[in-house]
C-alpha cells in the first residue's frame, strides 16, 4: 500500500482532508510515508531473530502509534480556522 492508502485506511472519515493534506503539505505527506515505512517494518517483525524480535515490535507499535496521533492532530488543526480582526481604518 501507498502511504496515502495507509492514511485513508486508518482515517475513513478524513479521506478528503488526507488527500488534500497530502497533495499541498510537504510536512503532512512526511508523517504519512513515515508512518507507512514504520506499519511495513511492523509488518516483518517476524522474520527478525528471537533476541529482538519482541522488542522491535514494541518499538515500532508504539512509533505507528504516535505518528496515527500527529496524523490525527494535523488533520484536526488543518481544520481550525483563525479570525483576525481587520485593522480600523483612520476615519478621514
Amino acid at each position: 500500500m501507498s502511504a496515502l492508502e495507509i492514511v485513508e485506511v486508518r482515517f475513513p472519515h478524513e479521506v478528503a482532508r488526507v488527500q488534500q493534506l497530502f497533495g499541498s503539505d510537504e510536512t503532512f505527506r512526511g508523517m504519512c510515508e513515515d508512518l507507512a515505512v514504520a506499519v511495513e517494518t511492523l509488518t516483518r517483525v517476524d522474520c527478525l531473530p528471537d533476541t529482538v524480535r519482541e522488542a522491535r515490535r514494541q518499538e515500532y507499535a508504539g512509533l505507528v502509534e504516535a505518528l496515527t496521533g500527529e496524523i490525527r492532530d494535523a488533520i484536526h488543526n488543518s481544520k481550525i480556522v483563525i479570525l483576525r480582526p481587520t485593522p480600523a481604518r483612520p476615519k478621514s
